[in-house]
């Protein structure tokens, strides 16, 4: 499968990414200073086949930037977009964005994860829009909507099978993950997988509201799909080839993760001992690490003593 891989910039000047030459490596990393970008570089929108985008917009505090990232689908019967971004002002620049690049309406919103970092703006998207979420994912967008975030018009339990435009797109519940309720775009004919924040690229897991040993079933799950590119919730979106190897290294990191703290769990330690002594290995140095290795290991030993619904 050939992937256009390019960078709309905001000025919507077409930009090919760099190419390698032999002997350099892209920095595996999900920080924007140490691959050279500056706040400047975003938002930023990508390519990836023709008329599918990604659009990445930095967030995070000053001192640990990262991306949020949005996919969105361009066809003749309107814009679906897969999750929106974390206030009204950066949603309201993505809605701008696609303006600028086709006059179709938006007129479906998945709301892949819902949690605020890709859901706290929504009241941006047009009235028109069609708002769709996973059912376990109702209690969180309901608590939202008591400040003004969006309920959906249209509920999944298992899967939704789009024709928009003459395009196929599949939404798919491939079991708890990241939340109770991810939900994944599948782009069959591109064999384009948005993963929503199921997979991060090069970044810690986030398990405030995680299922962590359900985690890994979800993604044997979404690996059966077959797909030629997994786009990530958060962290850059690269090349085909270095997101599959980011998948499986996120997948790996999940793994050791949930080994670890098991560990922990059977040797009688407490949470808190747990907390300070956890060794997660090469992934103590990704990316959020420090604040989220302990939220993880208190999920886990929820999830392991049964506190879990």
């Amino acid at each position: 499968m050939n992937l256009r891989y390019a960078i709309v910039a905001t000025s919507f000047v077409l930009l090919t990414l760099p190419v390698l030459t032999i002997g350099q490596e892209l920095v595996r990393t999900a920080t924007p200073s140490e691959r050279g970008l500056t706040e400047d570089d975003f938002p930023r929108v990508q390519e990836l086949a023709p008329d599918v985008y990604t659009y990445e917009a930095l967030t995070g505090p000053p001192d640990d930037r990262y991306t949020t990232n949005t996919l969105f689908v361009v066809t003749e019967a309107g814009v679906l977009v897969a999750d929106g971004q974390g206030d009204p002002e950066e949603t309201a620049r993505l809605v701008t964005a696609i303006s600028r690049i086709t006059s179709q309406p938006i007129t479906h919103v998945v709301i892949c994860s819902d949690h605020g970092d890709h859901t706290n703006g929504n009241a941006s998207f047009p009235e028109s829009a069609q708002f769709i979420a996973q059912r376990n994912s109702l209690p969180a967008l309901e608590r939202a909507a008591q400040d003004g975030g969006k309920l959906p018009d249209t509920v999944v339990d298992n899967r939704l099978d789009l024709r928009l435009g003459g395009r196929e797109i599949q939404i798919l519940f491939l079991g708890r993950a990241h939340t109770g309720g991810d939900l994944f775009i599948w782009l069959p004919d591109e064999k384009i997988l948005f993963t929503t924040e199921v997979f991060l690229n090069h970044m810690f897991s986030g398990y405030r509201t995680a299922y962590a040993r359900e985690w890994l079933t979800a993604m044997d799950a979404a690996e059966e799909l077959g797909a030629d590119m997994y786009v990530p919730g958060h962290g850059f979106v690269d090349s085909p080839a270095i997101l599959e190897e980011e998948w499986f290294a996120y997948k790996d990191h999940l793994r050791v993760v949930l080994d670890e703290v098991t560990r922990l769990h059977g040797n009688g330690l407490t949470v808190e001992e747990a907390v300070d002594q956890a060794d997660f290995g090469p992934y103590n140095e990704w990316s959020g690490a420090d604040s989220q290795g302990p939220i993880g290991i208190r999920r886990i030993y929820a999830e392991l003593n049964g506190e879990l619904e």
